[in-house]
């Protein structure tokens, strides 16, 4: 609901804060006032475009502000554009802002950072519905029809269990142009998956396997070099003569000279163990020594198959994948491509099938949401048509026009195949007859004015729990009707008002002695310009507001808005 908002040099309003509470809030004030300013003022922060004409006279911009607290009934709905723009801040509220200039710069503002006016509408909508201009009114945006109808009807669980079945078969679906295209591609695609896993598959790749491949590839060519270098080592170990000892003789001196040592001086026992130590770990190299020169392989036979085969490996990775474990994964992708393939007219039939019984359940089930829709519908028009008696709207007629398209691909309903959606085979319109003869209109087509706002309130008040919108605004309602009939509007209002924020522009005493807030708007003169303020009234400023709406003030005129008060108390008191 609008919490609050802010109006600076908006036509003749130079500054205005108001702060609209819960329930009915009505504004009067005389013609020209500027009444109706400010409901342009909210149809601009709505995404109405704004030009330089609405700046006030001597200034060089204007703005308009507006402060939101978010229902529980749209949160879910709101949070998700918000989300989806980065633009969410505090879960419970929202403020959208309009800034124009004169120059012709526009700005549009959403919780402070810059939005599209295709934003600012979106939000717009889900926020306030206003009656003036219709593209604000949801009941005016035929696609919002089908949905109000659910919601009066009680239709959740079966538009609930209908959605799940409809999901399920668009998945069917989804699968079925899957394997449709899989067949048509068949043909050309057989041949080359089956080559392709043929030739990995021959392969018989193994992870790692590259890389012991080129390690051994180093070897075998360099098998000459590394027995040379091998055995320069194994011949300074264990070959020596009388001028050159080996490495194992000079080692075994040390080791003798050390055990002598250590007779005399036990403390360096550990030297010849160390000496020992090392004997032993020389005796070690030479054998591995010679064990590597055992397998040192002088094998051209050899160096050639390793070589085809690393060439291999690069070809197949050329083609397939950067490594070995990626080109396994794209063997292992193609052979299902080919399964699927050859056991896709076997699954095409099952899938086919399984269509059919899916389309003749989902049949039944848009049966049974379409028969709780009609009973609802007939409901509806007559709530409507009653509230329009009270209206004075005795002649007008309310209808709902469901409609149906062929289509082959439909559900079947009857002897006919019918389009469908995820709500189900039919649209749903609501239509309207305001005067006698004139038959049912589709209700976006009926003519502006108080009629067609007495219109909207009927439909609002019986919509009043499917309708979730939080705040509505009524402007020129009492056009047309008199004191009587202007008592009976502002009841409605005011119920209506239990359910949602009410904002209502009124000339008619009967009607804003229902307001649960009340705002005058008044021109006032400062300096030589005139300037909008409103005020709050309460008890004595409201008596006498409501006094002078009815004529001039006296005790007459009084006496009779303290009883128009006493007896707006007893009716909301009931």
């Amino acid at each position: 609901m609008l919490t609050e908002l802010r109006i600076e040099n908006f036509a003749i309003i130079e500054s205005l804060v108001i702060e609209p509470g819960d329930g009915l809030v009505v504004f009067t004030g005389e013609t020209g006032a500027g009444k109706s300013i400010i409901v342009d003022a909210v149809e601009t922060l709505l995404g109405v475009r704004a030009d330089s004409s609405l700046i006030r006279s001597g200034d060089e911009r204007a703005s308009v502000e507006g402060t939101f607290r978010i229902p529980d009934a749209i949160k879910e709905a709101v949070h998700a554009i918000l989300e989806r723009e980065e633009l969410l801040d505090d879960p419970e509220y929202l403020t959208m802002q309009r800034e124009f200039r004169r120059e012709g710069r526009n700005v549009a503002r959403v919780n402070g950072r810059p939005a599209t006016l295709a934003l600012v509408g979106e939000l717009g909508e889900l926020l306030i519905d206003l009656h003036g201009q219709s593209e604000h009114l949801s009941l005016l945006r035929v696609p919002s029809h089908r949905g109000l109808l659910d919601r009066y009807a009680g239709a959740e669980v079966e538009l609930r269990d209908y959605a799940a079945s409809y999901a399920a078969l668009q998945a069917l679906r989804a699968e079925l142009d899957e394997l449709r295209q899989t067949e048509k591609e068949a043909s050309e695609r057989v041949e080359l998956l089956s080559f392709q896993v043929q030739e990995i598959q021959a392969a018989n790749l193994k992870p790692g396997e590259e890389e012991d491949l080129r390690e051994e590839r180093t070897r075998l060519a360099n098998a000459e070099a590394l027995a040379e270098n091998a055995n320069l080592a194994l011949a300074a170990l264990d070959e020596g003569g009388a001028e050159a000892p080996s490495a194992n003789d000079r080692l075994g001196e040390m080791l003798d000279a050390l055990g002598e040592l250590a007779k005399v001086d036990a403390a360096q026992a550990g030297l010849e163990s160390r000496a020992q130590s090392a004997l032993d770990e020389l005796a070690e190299l030479g054998r591995d020594l010679r064990a590597y020169l055992d397998d040192i392989e002088f094998n051209p036979k050899r160096l050639g198959q390793v070589e085809e085969r690393l060439d291999l490996i690069q070809s197949l990775k050329r083609k397939y994948g950067e490594d070995i474990p990626a080109v396994i994964a794209y063997g292992e992708r193609a052979a299902k491509q080919l399964d699927n393939i050859s056991h896709a007219e076997e699954r095409l039939a099952e899938s086919e099938a399984n269509e059919s019984k899916l389309l003749a359940e989902l049949a039944g089930k848009a049966e049974t949401l379409s028969a709780k829709r009609h009973a609802a519908a007939a409901e509806l028009g007559a709530a409507i048509e009653r509230e329009l008696d009270d209206l004075r709207m005795e002649a007008a007629q309310f209808g709902v026009d469901f409609r149906t398209k062929a289509d082959p691909a439909g559900l079947p309903l009857g002897k006919e195949r019918l389009a469908f959606d995820s709500h189900g085979h039919e649209t749903v319109e609501f239509m309207v007859a305001p005067n006698p003869g004139e038959g049912l209109k589709p209700l976006v087509k009926v003519a502006s004015g108080g009629e067609t706002a007495r219109l909207m309130l009927a439909l609002k008040n019986v919509l009043a729990r499917a309708d979730q919108t939080p705040t509505l605004i009524f402007d020129e309602i009492d056009q047309g009707i008199g004191g009587r009939v202007g008592a009976v509007v502002g009841e409605k209002l005011w119920r209506l008002a239990r359910q949602h924020q009410v904002l209502c522009v009124t000339h008619l005493a009967q009607l804003a002695a229902y307001g649960d807030q009340h705002f005058k708007v008044e021109k006032a003169v400062a300096d030589g310009r005139t300037a909008t303020q409103v005020l709050d009234l309460k008890d004595e400023p409201r008596l006498l507001e409501l006094a002078q709406m009815l004529g001039e003030v006296s005790e007459g005129t009084l006496q009779s808005a303290n009883e128009l008060m006493h007896s707006v108390r007893a009716s909301t008191a009931a």
